[in-house]
């Protein structure tokens, strides 16, 4: 049996809306669309979150 080990496509990424964790020990953030609050609190210290953007890749 043979593998190709052919280059992948790149994967294209795209300036997106965050909410980032406010807490210096925490790295936590969430895309603003995934949200389900208006103001979420962040899911792993339940610090206050801001808003922010990211470069991520695209989500269909």
């Amino acid at each position: 049996m043979a593998y190709f080990r052919g280059q992948k496509e790149p994967v294209p990424e795209v300036e997106t809306s965050i909410w980032s964790c406010t807490n210096d020990d925490c790295f936590g953030w969430m895309r603003e669309a995934f949200s389900l609050e208006d103001t979420p609190k962040c899911p792993l210290c339940n610090s206050e979150m801001e808003k922010g953007t990211k470069i991520l890749p695209v989500i269909e």
